[in-house]
């Protein structure tokens, strides 16, 4: 007998309201900003034209200004010298606006997930208001505001039976999520989340809302495709939803004595199984707290994180080497409701600062699975300072171009590397920061060179931006950052300058 399913690794807190912003969780203390940071070194031009906003307008210094710029990734404190709080594509173009005749630089965020850049002065969109979520059954079509996470998606979508290629975590924005390609828990069977979508509503930097399809802006469609948000402010976007009312789906964890042989069994096994088969292999070093239950509570563990959309008799023939490899410590692969997907990678409900980075694999032949190992594995040392390290199953649909061409480049990779570290004081982050720079410099020999957008990590130079698409993609995208934002408003995190 299995033991008990854990339902999740960390508790979701209570939700509350401040200042008339929705808020999914009760953050955490967030560091005041320094008094040069609430100063701004230069003079930001009169804000009159930002009174039309219908949501709060907010400065250094101001009530709610601190919670209205922090996002998920506390490791990255923005502190620009504005804030609006968006409540609809409106108020999006009244700021889009502004900042173009002003020249004010532009930075976007709604949940924060994947801040790994602090914004520092300009004007700062937050969308989080902007959560409508309309499901069209009939089409098999959703409808999503700008601000709207993946819970709200399947909770609209789950009285029909459908649901939307999400990622490893529900509490995650959909449209960054896209923007960047958006690489699904499902992905293998149905491909990446830009592949699905039908239109674009966007403001362009010049302050214009632009409806954007195959058919009208197509070029701007191709870019929002995998291009991150270089060419404009999604408001909203149309996507298509699948018939996925249930999966088979949960984690195979060994502990640490058994990692080799359950990466050398999980890789072969990867070989043949068929494309509807997710996985992904990942070492956890789990913290001592007491939001993790017992017994994955401050433990070393080997987990295969499995996502199956098929006959559940049939995945659990699929999975059984992958049970029999090793002694299993705790089992939670079962079937469960689309809408509970985030207990297949148990991720954190809760703000943290953390450390991401990532990489695409031609392969993973046994001397990779030997560097991986001697980085992350148990002879790391019980101070090894990443939380985890994984390696997903690439291939399948995430091999198959899409029907309408975008600018994801990741479709020629076997394998996909990710890791994350979290860094609650200096010492700490120093030593996250060293851990990861020796893995993939270890591992590199065995990527394509280069990384995906929305789990790059903190972008360095140019050259190092550029490593998320093809040259030709990169050129393109440079030609097109040109034609929309030729004054490079858009120019915070992971972006792209004009060509």
């Amino acid at each position: 007998m299995r033991p008990h399913t854990p339902r999740s690794i960390l508790k979701q807190q209570d939700k509350k309201k401040t200042d008339g912003r929705p808020h999914p969780r009760r953050r955490p203390s967030v560091p005041a900003p320094t008094e040069a940071a609430m100063t701004a070194p230069h003079q930001i031009p009169d804000l009159f034209a930002l009174s039309e906003i219908h949501g709060p307008v907010l400065r250094p210094g101001e009530r709610a200004y601190a919670d209205e710029v922090t996002g998920f990734n506390l490791a990255s404190l923005h502190t620009p010298d504005v804030a609006i709080g968006a409540t609809g594509p409106d108020d999006v173009v009244t700021a889009m606006r502004w900042a173009h005749a002003t020249h004010t630089p532009v930075a976007v965020q709604a949940t924060g997930h994947g801040a790994n850049f602090p914004i520092e002065h300009g004007l700062l969109i937050n969308t989080s208001r902007m959560t409508d979520v309309h499901v069209d059954p009939a089409t098999r079509t959703a409808t999503i505001a700008a601000g709207a996470k993946w819970s709200h998606v399947m909770a609209a979508g789950a009285p029909h039976g459908l649901a939307g290629l999400c990622g490893t975590s529900t509490d995650a924005g959909v449209v960054g999520y896209t923007l960047g390609g958006g690489l699904p828990v499902l992905g293998r069977a149905y491909g990446f989340a830009a592949d699905l979508v039908r239109s674009f509503q966007v403001v362009t930097p010049d302050g214009h809302l632009r409806e954007s399809d195959p058919r009208h802006e197509p070029e701007l469609f191709w870019a929002l495709r995998g291009g991150k948000g270089n060419v404009g402010v999604v408001t909203s976007l149309v996507t298509e939803l699948l018939p996925l009312p249930r999966l088979y789906g949960g984690g195979i964890h060994c502990h640490a004595e058994h990692t080799q042989t359950l990466l050398r069994t999980w890789t072969e096994w990867t070989h043949s199984v068929p494309d509807e088969m997710c996985s992904m292999f990942s070492v956890l070093r789990l913290p001592p707290i007491p939001q993790i239950p017992e017994p994955l509570r401050g433990g070393f563990w080997a987990r295969v994180a499995i996502a199956w959309p098929g006959d559940p008799a049939e995945g659990q023939a699929l999975i059984a080497p992958l049970r029999e490899a090793a002694p299993v410590a705790v089992d939670t692969v079962e079937e469960m409701d689309h809408a509970a997907l985030d207990r297949i990678h148990m991720e954190p409900q809760d703000p943290l600062p953390a450390r991401e980075c990532c990489m695409l694999l031609r392969d993973l032949p046994p001397d990779a699975m030997g560097t991986f190992l001697e980085q992350v594995g148990p002879g790391a040392g019980a101070e090894y300072p990443l939380l985890v390290a994984s390696l997903r199953h690439m291939g399948g649909a995430l091999s198959r171009p899409s029907a309408v061409e975008d600018a994801v480049c990741a479709r020629d990779a076997r394998y996909f590397m990710e890791s994350v570290g979290i860094m609650p004081a200096p010492p700490v982050a120093e030593a996250v920061e060293q851990a990861t720079r020796r893995l993939y410099t270890a591992m590199a020999p065995y990527g394509t060179g280069r990384t995906m957008v929305n789990i790059h990590g903190t972008p360095g130079d140019e050259q190092d931006i550029a490593r998320a698409w093809t040259p030709e993609v990169y050129a393109r995208l440079r030609h097109d950052k040109a034609t929309y934002d030729p004054d490079n408003l858009l120019r915070y995190g992971h972006a792209v300058t004009p060509a």
